[in-house]
């Protein structure tokens, strides 16, 4: 054997050990590793400590300028080039300090405190997203797990009913052709079960993304929310999603009154002082500078066109995400009593009288009056029935905490 052959078994040692350490998971506590284990939510956390971190330096003024200049040195004539041979050569320091108005000081106040609530309804949001994407991949391990479960029973029931068929068809009490029938059964049987086992691996898989846990498993009920359509209507305008785009409003006024600002002058203050040959005098220099916005039309006023321009997309984009929020809750609402209705008449009519059936059946096989073919039709209606009806709850499960945590408090 190969020397390097066990290092192709690393891969599966490694996922091997990390099912081993895994453990089942409830509702609550896939919810709550979420909240700590998924990337993008410490993403959205850090962009939001970034936003309150420059709100710090927001409306500061300008670093000061040091400026440093050798003034007035001949380049031409008798004393070209000699430091101390005229009497204007002179060394200057000064310090220079801009001081942008008032309006644009507080125009980019207002703009960090915006960028400060966009971030953190952004946070919320992403910490929405997701609790609602880790709630979703639990409940479809969970009813994966159940659905397979109820095959591995359905098979083991029908065993003996497989296992007969050869002895009724040497007995005569079935016709040689009709041993076919549970072969295809079984096999379909057998497919079924295998397509299972692919939506196990798949939910484990996404409920691996949320939480970060290695090959996990279920324990416990599925959530049991309760669902007051009209207070989450009342509350839509709540929704983390809905608050972000109104932060983005917030955002695009202060930018409005940036460029607002931009019309008004900036001043600027200078301090220097000259150093010239001691047998001169050395001189200070004070000045005040003053910016001149003199053709706004062709310069501040476009901005402000532009940025006016973007807070009335803002607004026309909260207006379209309100809407579009609201008809979603209605189409997810009307999806869940459709849902729950499905589901309430498959177990109270549907799998009562599948199994009603398969007794009936299995009581005329008892009796001689049916044939296996019969009872293996019976107990295939009970196993799809019993399949509908998990399918069927699960949607609900799905529904329910679709709705609750997408238009549902924070909490």
């Amino acid at each position: 054997m190969s020397p390097y052959r066990w290092l192709a078994a690393l891969p599966l040692a490694a996922t091997l050990a990390g099912s081993a350490m895994a453990g089942p998971l409830t509702f609550a506590e896939a919810l709550d590793r979420a909240q700590t284990a998924v990337p993008s939510l410490q993403a959205a956390s850090l962009i939001a400590d970034a936003a309150r971190a420059s709100a710090r330096s927001a409306g500061a003024l300008p670093d000061p300028k040091l400026g440093l200049s050798l003034e007035n040195l001949p380049v031409t004539g008798p004393n070209a080039g000699r430091l101390g041979a005229d009497e204007m050569t002179m060394a200057r320091v000064g310090l220079q300090q801009d001081v942008p108005n008032a309006a644009r000081r507080r125009a980019a106040h207002v703009e960090a405190s915006a960028a400060i609530s966009e971030a953190e309804a952004m946070r919320l949001a992403e910490a929405r997203r997701v609790k609602l994407g880790a709630a979703l991949a639990w409940i479809d391990l969970a009813y994966a797990e159940r659905r397979l479960a109820a095959l591995d029973h359905v098979l083991r029931s029908l065993a003996p009913v497989w296992d007969a068929q050869p002895s009724a068809v040497a007995s005569g009490r079935a016709r040689p052709a009709q041993a076919l029938t549970p072969v295809a059964m079984r096999a379909a049987l057998e497919d079924r079960r295998s397509e299972q086992t692919a939506a196990v691996a798949r939910a484990r898989a996404q409920l691996t993304r949320w939480t970060g846990e290695p090959g996990p498993s279920t324990a416990g009920a599925a959530p049991d929310f309760e669902i007051d359509p009209v207070a989450l209507q009342d509350g839509l305008e709540d929704v983390p999603a809905l608050v972000a785009s109104r932060a983005a409003i917030a955002r695009a006024d202060a930018a409005v009154g940036a460029a607002r600002a931009a019309k008004r002058p900036d001043l600027g203050f200078e301090v220097a002082y000259g150093r010239r040959d001691p047998r001169f005098g050395d001189m200070l220099t004070a000045g005040v500078t003053v910016s001149l916005p003199l053709w706004p039309g062709s310069r501040q006023e476009p901005q402000i066109a532009a940025r006016r321009a973007e807070a009335a997309s803002a607004r026309a984009t909260v207006e379209d995400a309100r809407r579009a929020l609201a008809a979603q809750f209605e189409a997810d609402w009307a999806d869940h009593i459709m849902h729950h209705d499905q589901w309430h008449r498959t177990v109270a009519i549907v799998l009562p009288a599948a199994q009603q059936r398969a007794d009936l059946e299995t009581a005329s096989y008892a009796a001689g009056t049916a044939g296996l073919p019969d009872i293996l039709d019976a107990f295939s209606a009970l196993a799809e029935a019993k399949l509908t009806a998990l399918d069927r709850e699960a949607l609900v499960a799905r529904d329910a905490a679709r709705i609750v945590l997408t238009y549902g408090s924070a909490q």
